[in-house]
């Protein structure tokens, strides 16, 4: 055997590191889970016992039974989502579907091609995950007490979802596509500054123009909860457009509370379920940690992180998209037909390769992010202590704790790795709240 039959050629060994990842990422996602659901599963007899008297056993029983079925149902997405990547990757599935609208469109049309590329993909994504999506809302949610849609208005979302997917999707894929084979080998930094222009606009027009669609904004009208609020945001120099109530009951018993819109377009937004669950004070606590995301710059800061991972990404994949053995490496063919004397690249081919391989690499970073997040909250926290009432945030997180249904028993591993959010009681502790009796 010679020496050179040890080598792998670039497209093979893109293969392989590629197989190896993916088999990584699912093996480690697999034991993480499991390890979720044995921490879950050996404490649900017992409340633990800083949450004794506040939590009832049969709401703690319930909380682990609602973590444990969508943790295995997580693992059916798992295995699920592992087989659609290969197959659309390894085992030529966008390969094929490339060809096929090539053969439809011919290489005259080198931008209506590669966007009916896009959408084909994204259609045909979206059908696998329907029966999921539907399972989920309808059997797990509805199981305990979580779902309170229609099938009807869940159609209704899906529609609309669709269309505005449609509206908005379509312009900006065929803007990317163009700027792509327009701009030269520098096509990524244009089509970032577009996209980064893109996200900026979604900001200032998602709440009153998009999410409208979806749910009904109402003034806030409990007028003594109105002039908390107001306070509050004085005290802390924040300035929002207006305070409104979501009909978030309309669709699920979860609840939440958020900041939307960017500059002076920024708004307040509470679940109606939230305000339903808790008191003033302790709707005021909630607010006032959001408010503590402002004031450490947590969002700004976001925003930041992502416009350079973005640039990054953008940048890594203008140099792969020329290069034939990441295409080769991942079983599809990288160009189009010669035409017009020359070979024209497949931009659509790269961006979609790249968004399906990229995932399998980054989240092996999770555990940084989910710690940075975990920080931005605990800063949050004593921002609030500062400004409302450690005690009512306290209560605050108990409560939505158990209406929730979140486990209260976390595996330290899974949690180190997955929670943006710090579990309850570290969060409890480190602000000096107590758990006390509702």
């Amino acid at each position: 055997m010679t020496e050179t039959a040890f080598f792998l050629s670039p497209a093979a060994l893109t293969s392989l590191v590629f197989g190896l990842a993916l088999l990584a990422n699912v093996g480690v996602k697999l034991w993480l889970a499991t390890r979720q659901i044995r921490a879950v599963a050996r404490n649900r007899a017992a409340v633990p016992a800083e949450f004794s008297q506040t939590i009832a056993l049969d709401s703690h029983q319930r909380a682990a039974d609602y973590t444990v079925t969508k943790l295995r149902f997580g693992l059916l997405e798992l295995a699920l989502s592992a087989a659609v990547l290969l197959g659309w990757t390894l085992l030529g599935g966008l390969d094929a579907l490339n060809a096929a609208l090539l053969s439809v469109f011919g290489p005259g049309y080198p931008l209506l091609q590669p966007l009916a590329l896009l959408a084909a993909f994204a259609l045909i994504n979206g059908l696998i995950d329907l029966p999921l999506a539907l399972y989920q809302t309808f059997v797990i949610e509805e199981r305990f007490g979580f779902n309170k849609m229609t099938l009807k208005l869940w159609l209704a979302d899906l529609v609309k979802s669709t269309v505005v997917g449609c509206v908005i999707g379509l312009p900006l894929a065929a803007l990317a596509l163009w700027l792509m084979q327009a701009t030269g080998s520098l096509w990524w930094l244009w089509t970032w500054g577009a996209w980064m222009a893109f996200s900026l606009l979604m900001m200032v027009i998602y709440p009153t123009v998009i999410a409208p669609l979806f749910n009904k904004f109402q003034p806030l009208q409990d007028e003594l909860l109105q002039e908390r609020v107001t306070q509050l945001m004085a005290r802390c120099g924040f300035a929002a457009k207006g305070l409104f109530v979501m009909d978030g009951s309309r669709r699920s018993a979860h609840a939440n509370a958020y900041f939307t819109g960017f500059g002076a377009a920024k708004r307040v937004v509470f679940f109606d379920t939230l305000l339903a669950q808790l008191t003033p004070p302790e709707v005021e606590a909630v607010l006032a940690h959001e408010l503590g995301h402002f004031k450490h710059k947590h969002i700004l800061k976001r925003i930041v992180g992502l416009f350079a991972f973005s640039l990054a990404g953008l940048a890594l994949l203008g140099w792969l998209s020329n290069q034939p053995w990441f295409y080769a490496g991942l079983g599809v063919t990288p160009n189009l037909p010669p035409q017009m004397g020359g070979v024209v690249p497949n931009h659509a081919l790269a961006l979609l390769l790249f968004a399906l391989v990229v995932p399998v690499f980054t989240f092996f970073l999770s555990p940084l992010m989910a710690q940075l997040s975990r920080k931005h909250e605990f800063e949050a926290d004593a921002y609030a202590a500062s400004q409302a009432n450690a005690q009512d945030l306290s209560n605050a997180l108990v409560k939505l704790y158990k209406d929730n249904a979140s486990t209260l028993t976390p595996d330290p591993l899974y949690v180190r790795f997955y929670y943006s959010h710090p579990p309850a009681s570290e969060r409890i502790a480190r602000m000096g709240g107590k758990i006390v009796p509702a």
